[in-house]
């Protein structure tokens, strides 16, 4: 029996999900509704992917009693809220990152689906890519040595992507780019606790972060320097430099290369010519949705490649960050 998808959102990202579940075997996994606040967008959205049912509320996809798992595009204040709904009718919920906005509405989510014996997974869909497999081992086989510095930096000009730039929808570089360079620094530092992390950054007019860089220090010395920037583009790449080489990660978040000191490895995405995405590399979210039905189909109510404890850590260094920046959200105490 395939894994049935719902979607939550009808925006780009959630479009590009749909498309790439549809590079995937039909018989393993199937869109089968998508809800949005607004029925005729919903519908469109439908029309335009071929995908059999639209609502035009969340509550009406939450009943849909053939959907097994609900995948959550929507905007960052409605992820704790919907996949909490999702949880508590029974669905498996695949939610973008970042999971909620704050540590403590994780720890719920999380605890809910324990209780509900349900998967949930904060979409960090780069843990999925194979060059992230191919990392771990080159680490783990000491290619570089010992692993003393990590450095990850993701900028682009977003001056007129709302979400983004807006506090009311829980924008901010931290929760839209960061996590991406924090997870890098969680996974090359597999399982080491970090002791502390500084931020220094700007905010916008609308009191969220449009810059923002930090150190992370570790034990032993090692230490991790991560950056975001809304205005300008960075590099947007990785670095992990060891005792005996040095490992660049190009488009870290969506990678499909990997430069050593003596060796490059490619691993060549999908190609599905039909199929026209935003980007050509968010083919790579049918890396993530495969990871997810291996999961269910397993028994897992956790991925091992994103765990619930590393979201939770993920939560925490981001709370830290946007503390010591000044943004904080409405409903949030200073």
């Amino acid at each position: 029996m395939p894994l049935t998808w719902g979607i939550i959102g009808a925006g780009k990202i959630s479009a590009e999900f749909a498309k790439a579940i549809s590079t995937l075997p039909n018989d393993q996994h199937q869109v089968l509704a998508v809800a949005a606040q607004n029925l005729e967008r919903a519908q469109q959205f439908a029309d335009d992917l071929q995908i059999g049912t639209a609502y035009g509320t969340y509550a009406e996809l939450a009943n849909d009693k053939q959907i097994d798992i609900a995948y959550i595009g929507n905007v960052n204040t409605q992820h704790f809220e919907v996949s909490k709904l999702m949880l508590a009718s029974g669905k498996h919920v695949l939610c973008e990152k970042p999971l909620t906005l704050n540590e403590a509405d994780s720890r719920e989510l999380i605890a809910l689906a324990a209780q509900k014996k349900l998967f949930l997974m904060e979409a960090v869909w780069s843990r999925c890519f194979p060059v992230y497999a191919k990392l771990r081992s080159l680490i783990d086989e000491g290619a570089i040595g010992e692993v003393m510095y990590v450095t990850a930096q993701f900028g682009r000009a977003f001056k007129d992507v709302e979400r983004i730039t807006s506090k009311e929808l829980g924008g901010g570089t931290i929760l839209d780019l960061g996590i991406y360079t924090l997870q890098f620094a969680q996974f090359v530092y597999k399982g080491l606790a970090p002791l502390s992390i500084t931020t220094k950054g700007t905010l916008n007019g609308n009191g969220v972060d449009e810059s923002t860089s930090a150190m992370i220090t570790y034990k032993d010395g090692k230490i991790a320097i991560v950056s975001t920037h809304s205005r300008v583009g960075l590099m947007n790449e990785a670095c992990i430099a060891g005792t005996k080489g040095m490992i660049k990660v190009p488009r870290f978040w969506a990678p499909d290369t990997i430069i050593t000191e003596t060796e490059t490895f490619h691993y060549a995405l999908p190609k599905v010519p039909a199929i026209k995405f935003r980007n050509e590399y968010t083919i790579g979210l049918s890396y993530e949705a495969l990871e997810v039905g291996r999961c269910i189909e397993m028994g897992l109510l956790e991925s091992p490649k994103m765990t619930h404890a590393e979201t939770i850590e993920l939560a925490q260094l981001m709370d830290k960050m946007r503390a010591d920046v000044g943004v904080v959200f409405d409903g949030e105490s200073k």
